[in-house]
């Protein structure tokens, strides 16, 4: 498989796939994402939370679960409006700020149990939340684990989101993932650009349970 054109075909629609336009059904992580991320940037969590922007953070939230699949069938979302979202919001909104920082390169013991203790505190305000449903959440927030779907569990042959996933995964794909983010992730960097005629900044574009995370941007920096 080659990676790179790959990617650059997915980012330009011609696989099949909406690519880069704004109102594709993957670009609402982006706006998800970048909306929290915002706050984060500008050293703010907390205000996530506050009167002013409550209604638009579970607006966005809500959004991108539904568009990625959490609102179908059966889903207790289904029957919710977007104000059940609020204690996940004030969840957030108090998330530690390291939390933010953890990314697929350091799993490290300490940042797995924080990563399953954040998990824990959305399942005891939603009890009976799914693994696919909390770890979507947290992608779509902070970035820093991936969807525990079906397709991510089959491919790197996990169960459930715990710590021997969560440990499995970094020894397995650690240094895989690192000579990725050295080798591919200017690709996505360079075609990134394009979405920012629209206000989504795809420093972080994912594409189903495949991230260029984080560090993959940095490393496409620092080349750059």
């Amino acid at each position: 498989m080659n990676v790179e054109e790959s990617i650059k075909k997915y980012l330009d629609g011609t696989n099949g796939s909406d690519g880069q336009k704004p109102d594709a059904r993957y670009a609402s992580f982006d706006y998800c994402f970048n909306y929290f991320q915002s706050f984060r940037e500008a050293g703010n969590v907390g205000a996530i939370a506050e009167p002013e922007h409550v209604q638009l953070s579970c607006l966005h939230l809500g959004f991108y679960l539904a568009s990625w699949g959490m609102f179908r069938g059966s889903a207790d979302l289904l029957q919710k409006s977007a104000r059940h979202l609020v204690p996940a919001i004030k969840l957030i909104a108090r998330a530690n700020a390291t939390l933010w920082e953890i990314d697929a390169h350091c799993y490290t013991e300490p940042n797995i149990r924080q990563l399953l203790d954040t998990g824990r505190a959305f399942r005891h305000a939603y009890p009976g939340m799914s693994d696919i449903l909390v770890t979507k959440l947290m992608l779509g927030v902070f970035g820093n684990v991936p969807a525990f779907d079906m397709n991510f569990k089959k491919g790197f042959q996990v169960a459930t989101f715990g710590p021997k996933a969560l440990q499995h995964r970094d020894r397995q794909i650690s240094s895989t993932h690192a000579r990725f983010c050295e080798r591919r992730a200017h690709v996505a960097e360079i075609h990134s650009c394009k979405g920012n005629r629209y206000g989504v900044l795809y420093r972080r574009y994912v594409m189903s349970t495949r991230r260029i995370t984080r560090c993959c941007t940095r490393h496409a920096r620092a080349r750059g």
